[in-house]
């Protein structure tokens, strides 16, 4: 009788800590959610546009670098990623507002618009015209142009790895991953399995959990994932020369000497490779001068200077200076990243 106690006591926590699961699982239900706007649904709200996003997450960048760019005010609510702090995409609170548990989305007049690319054509539409300022090209061969622009630094799928060759972003994505190695070492284990548990997209708290696990120092002994890595760094190579050989053909700006949602969607793709510091190795050597210049441009916008500088993290710049370390470090990890000295 008495050796069975601890056995029935482990028993009983573990269908107490199973029911408990259960029932808050019944709180965080998560389903995809379709882009765009939906007037069918009005969430709580105090003005006219409100925005949900993150300081490291990419798509959140673009729509603030599109609001800032057309000076649109906006009341903030700032939502951590496991990477800034915490999995608060999974909130209950954050479910009722996005289902789906990803960032951004943009509420007007309550009405939620979920998918950065189609965020940015709604807000853009809406001030388009010539007594306005616009990101939108006046005629439908430039708009056509800055579509595919779009399309091809926007994200594709919920799982990186199968757009790389279609997207800039999918490949940003994945070259990140050293940065979110980096950024995980504080973060403790308890919360990444908290994504275990209730995220839609359960790889994705997995990976962090692998990549904490592991940390900077074993990140290029993961070999299934430094294989992805080497795709992503050599398909980038391929996407910023084909924008290097668009802007050859004119600019200063994708469609022309206008300033529109293309070079927005690019702007935080460039970003985003100096933060996980790629930028250097992308634009080393002057190979790449058209976008040395088109860089330098938009650092000048207020896309950038309001919209993405001002939305630096802590976390995420105490990660960048711990991948640059380790680079400096050891010579070995700089290369195994960076394909044995060779330029994308």
């Amino acid at each position: 009788m008495i050796s069975t106690l601890p056995f029935l006591l482990t028993l009983a926590v573990a269908g107490i800590l199973l029911i408990l699961f259960f029932l808050e699982k019944r709180h965080r239900k998560t389903h995809p959610m379709i882009g765009g706007i939906h007037t069918n649904i009005e969430l709580p709200h105090s003005a006219e546009y409100e925005l949900y996003h993150n300081d490291l997450s990419l798509c959140s960048k673009k729509v603030r670098a599109c609001m800032a760019q057309l000076d649109i005010a906006y009341k903030s609510h700032h939502i951590d990623l496991i990477e800034t702090g915490s999995y608060e995409v999974i909130s209950r609170d954050y479910l009722a507002v996005n289902p789906a548990g990803l960032l951004p989305v943009l509420l007007h007049n309550g009405h939620p618009i979920y998918e950065s690319h189609e965020i940015i054509a709604y807000v853009a539409a809406r001030f388009d015209g010539p007594q306005k300022q616009n990101l939108l090209p006046p005629d439908s061969a430039g708009r056509s142009l800055m579509q595919t622009w779009v399309k091809r630094a926007s994200l594709v799928g919920d799982d990186p790895v199968t757009g790389l060759h279609a997207s800039a972003a999918n490949c940003a994505a994945i070259l990140t991953t050293p940065l979110f190695c980096a950024g995980v070492k504080s973060i403790p284990v308890h919360l990444i399995i908290e994504g275990l548990l209730f995220h839609r997209l359960r790889s994705r708290p997995a990976l962090f959990l692998l990549l904490k696990l592991r940390g900077l120092k074993g990140f290029t002994r993961m070999a299934p994932l430094m294989k992805q890595v080497d795709r992503a760094r050599n398909l980038m190579g391929e996407h910023l020369d084909a924008l290097e050989h668009h802007l050859r053909q004119g600019g200063p700006y994708i469609v022309g000497s206008q300033l529109t949602l293309a070079d927005i969607s690019w702007m935080v793709i460039l970003e985003r490779l100096v933060e996980a510091d790629w930028i250097d190795f992308f634009l080393q050597q002057n190979r790449r001068p058209m976008l040395n210049v088109y860089w330098r441009l938009l650092q000048a916008t207020p896309a950038y200077k309001i919209g993405v500088e001002q939305y630096r993290h802590p976390t995420v710049s105490a990660a960048t200076m711990l991948v640059r370390e380790e680079k400096a470090r050891d010579p070995m990890f700089r290369a195994r990243l960076e394909g044995w000295n060779t330029v994308a």
